[in-house]
């Protein structure tokens, strides 16, 4: 099959096939993201010696590869078309899954770092999916598409810890396994992926502009509110995400029940893909992003109150929760704000902010939580919130009169 040429006018029955040949991909290939953050700084804690400081490096390079190559994927794929990008980003996860294995046998925490930087530069690609399904639907169907997408993501959360677990004690070195599991994985999402037939991002034509400027369209009160809502939910969701299993070491929780916790937590972020498209059609995009952020900040008060493995595990339930419709609510309202014409430049713009200030947020997790402990973790999430809600309000005072462009 090849992509479908980008003047195709979106309709929904294709639109269908496409969201749920993207939720199947992500469904396997979305695993590399819960074991490179469940298990890299536990990983990456084992590599170290006497100093701990770093041991969330290797989750920070993962999302830092994540945001370095969020642009260039987008671009890439603006030429190349959506599926051959795609496979390209699951060849990448072979190469992290074999990299993390010959790190681990010879123990190099640096090489270990290096693997997960490739492992982010392969998610840079599995992201766009929900950008990918949204081009390729027509308006009314962008926020079930998005939702669909990520709904695949229910069986990653079970798939990426059971991994992990599973992958442990699988070969002679510990944790080996786990990333042989990944390579089966990443060929499995391959093999979907190559029967995608989905538009390419519409290109510049000759004689004809790629739309309005970039800095004109970000700086939209709509895109401005959608971008700093998602990103904050994706960052919060981060810095807490990170330091979970370390913190349940520190309190000396199992590593399989720090395990669990991120399985219970991934499925929080995804099981709800399958009705926040509805509760966005009902409700609004906004009124959702501005429940998840209340969801993250109810999480944040469990996490304060003890430090029991239930506490951590409902914790992170309501952490996935409200990531989801934090993030996905702010991606359909970033989704309304540029023209066909104008996607490619957009997505790489906000991909790279993105996950430039999550790997931002992962980075400084380790750093706060040796330094100053879990507590100061959650109390970060507060004024994040308060200020997300407060820009939400005053775009609603302001009448929601933004019109979406495409």
């Amino acid at each position: 099959m090849t992509d479908l040429t980008a003047t195709a006018v979106p309709d929904e029955r294709s639109a269908r096939r496409a969201a749920l040949t993207l939720s199947a991909a992500q469904a396997v290939g979305g695993a590399v993201s819960p074991i490179a953050v469940g298990l890299g700084g536990i990983v990456g804690f084992s590599l170290l010696g006497a100093d701990k400081s770093l041991a969330t490096l290797p989750v920070t390079a993962f999302i830092l590869g994540n945001a370095l190559s969020a642009a260039p994927a987008a671009l890439f794929m603006a030429r190349v078309g959506r599926r051959t990008g795609f496979l390209s980003g699951a060849a990448a996860t072979t190469v992290f899954g074999a990299l993390a294995i010959v790190a681990l046998a010879i123990g190099s925490f640096w090489l270990f770092c290096l693997a997960q930087l490739i492992g982010g530069m392969s998610g840079a690609f599995l992201q766009q999916y929900r950008f990918a399904a949204a081009d390729a639907s027509p308006p009314a169907f962008r926020p079930k598409a998005i939702s669909w997408v990520l709904a695949g993501g229910v069986v990653t959360g079970v798939v990426g810890p059971q991994a992990t677990i599973f992958g442990e004690t699988l070969l002679p070195v510990t944790y080996a396994g786990t990333y042989a599991i990944m390579i089966v994985l990443s060929l499995l999402s391959g093999a979907v992926l190559s029967t995608l037939s989905i538009p390419k991002p519409a290109p510049r034509r000759k004689g004809d502009s790629s739309g309005r400027p970039l800095a004109a369209i970000m700086l939209q009160p709509r895109f401005v509110v959608a971008s700093v809502c998602a990103i904050s939910s994706y960052a919060l969701m981060s810095l807490v995400m990170t330091a979970s299993p370390l913190a349940m070491h520190e309190h000396h929780h199992s590593h399989s029940d720090a395990a669990l916790a991120i399985q219970w937590h991934v499925i929080a972020m995804f099981a709800p893909s399958f009705f926040t498209g509805s509760i966005i059609g009902r409700f609004g995009k906004e009124a959702v992003v501005a429940y998840g952020l209340v969801l993250i900040g109810f999480g944040a008060v469990i996490a304060l109150l003890g430090v029991s493995v239930a506490h951590f595990w409902i914790s992170l339930i309501l952490l996935g929760v409200g990531w989801n419709f934090g993030f996905v609510g702010g991606t359909a309202m970033v989704a309304d704000a540029y023209a066909p014409e104008e996607a490619a430049k957009v997505q790489a713009a906000n991909e790279f902010l993105l996950f430039g200030i999550v790997a931002a947020a992962s980075f400084s997790s380790g750093k706060i939580l040796v330094a100053s402990g879990w507590d100061l973790i959650n109390w970060m999430v507060f004024p994040v919130v308060g200020a997300c809600l407060l820009l939400l309000a005053g775009h609603a005072v302001a009448g929601r009169r933004m019109r979406p462009t495409g």
